[in-house]
């Protein structure tokens, strides 16, 4: 294929357990690193397209990912930032070194220089009565449950287990982003974000941060605001 040359890192010939077919590795052509599509497995992507009688397959780690970008001059865009785009929405990005061991919003604020308070993070929430729902809080509190129960109309609300994460919104812990989940879930955030011109939360990768006016983004997303916090405890 145009479009893809084998990598002497990667372009190694693997067999398949699945298929017990042979493989091959490839990394994109510097330039159309855009043009990959991903799916989220752990802390890798996985791209996968069929080519007539070879199925090509790349992993690439996030942090290789921001290599790659810096090598070939693009820019990579994720799903969330896609869809302020197309929806005519300004945002600016903000990248930094994340920590597979400390994968916490106050990290991620501490790296991009901008106060706790301003990180929101996202959350996913199971109500008894309505299911799935979806809590964007600063990075600095903790989602009072029983608040949050209260404003979405259940009497019980428990957070989803990590390993629900990828399946019920296409990403995974340290880069969830209430932009583009898989799914569209009743959204909240706490009523503080509207006190700030901007505020930032996960582009939908580890180690990318999209800011933007909250307004903008409590539009976009049809959030409710709502008082859903309390005190980190130690």
């Amino acid at each position: 294929s145009s479009d893809l040359i084998r990598s002497t890192a990667y372009g190694r010939s693997l067999m398949s357990t699945a298929t017990m077919k042979p493989i091959t590795l490839f990394l994109p052509e510097p330039g159309r690193i855009t043009d990959l599509y991903y799916w989220t497995i752990d802390s890798l992507r996985l791209w996968r397209r069929s080519v007539p009688k070879v199925w090509t397959a790349v992993f690439v780690s996030e942090r290789n990912v921001r290599n790659l970008k810096k090598v070939s001059g693009d820019t990579v865009k994720t799903n969330a930032m896609r869809q302020l785009e197309v929806a005519g929405i300004s945002y600016r990005t903000a990248s930094y070194e994340y920590d597979e061991n400390n994968l916490s919003g106050l990290h991620a604020a501490e790296q991009v220089g901008i106060p706790a308070e301003q990180v929101f993070k996202t959350l996913v929430t199971r109500g008894d009565k309505t299911g799935i729902l979806v809590f964007c809080i600063p990075v600095d509190m903790e989602l009072d449950l029983k608040k949050a129960a209260a404003v979405s109309g259940n009497k019980k609300l428990e957070m989803t287990h990590v390993k629900e994460l990828l399946g019920l919104t296409g990403y995974i812990r340290g880069g969830c982003s209430p932009i583009g989940m898989k799914k569209k879930y009743p959204t909240f955030i706490d009523e503080t974000a509207i006190l700030f011109d901007e505020i930032a939360v996960s582009a939908g990768m580890r180690g990318e941060q999209i800011i933007l006016n909250p307004e903008d983004l409590i539009r976009f997303v049809e959030a409710k605001e709502a008082d859903v916090t309390k005190e980190m405890q130690d």
